[in-house]
């Protein structure tokens, strides 16, 4: 059966063709190096809203996938990677903008893209040994509070809003931010550990 006769995988290579999309937008506000508020309004209302559907439609292709049991082995290897290379791809460009770096400092992005790495290669290490090593409930809160983080931060700057609603979501965005880093160190630390007790367990 072709890879792509199932709405989940196609929703998987959409969500790669948006990012890769939203990539392409973000770039060019980096060549335009001007400041949040100077910026051209389409291109971040476009970023933020393409973001927006992206990050979305990950929870779409995973229902769908599980009401109509067709959970596949691209599935698997695919939605995980998108998902990876949407949010650290957001966050590198969101580095580098002059506007953006408050909130996403050089520093937290390679801290997070660190364990992204670290949880990758041990996942693939423990599965070829014929363990499974699935995603657990912490690292699902942690992609939620990074799409929050990422979705505030491009909102702030895509739009208009009142001076007190704009230092509320200036705040809830360093807040998310900075949980998304406690999340990532504390989901790190879980994986590491159920590493340590899985080849325990078959070394005895």
């Amino acid at each position: 059966m072709p890879i792509f006769a199932h709405w989940p995988n196609r929703i998987t290579a959409l969500r790669f063709l948006g990012a890769l999309a939203l990539f392409a937008i973000l770039a060019l506000l980096v060549d335009k190096a001007l400041d949040g508020r100077e910026a051209n309004r389409f291109l971040l209302q476009s970023a933020f809203w393409l973001f927006l559907a992206t990050a979305a439609s990950d929870f779409l292709d995973g229902y769908l996938a599980r009401r109509g049991n067709q959970i596949t082995a691209f599935g698997r290897i695919a939605d995980p990677f998108v998902d990876k290379v949407l949010i650290m791809g957001v966050m590198v460009f969101l580095a580098v903008l002059p506007w953006t770096q408050r909130w996403f400092p050089a520093w937290i992005v390679v801290v997070i893209l660190a364990r992204e790495f670290l949880v990758t290669g041990l996942r693939g290490y423990v599965e070829s040994l014929g363990s499974q090593f699935p995603a657990d409930w912490f690292g699902k809160i942690k992609m939620i509070l990074q799409c929050s983080a990422v979705g505030v931060v491009l909102g702030i700057h895509a739009f208009d809003f009142p001076s007190g609603l704009n230092r509320l979501l200036e705040w809830t965005a360093l807040f998310l931010v900075y949980a998304t880093l406690a999340t990532t160190l504390l989901s790190c630390l879980i994986y590491l550990s159920k590493t340590r007790q899985l080849l325990l367990g078959r070394s005895t």
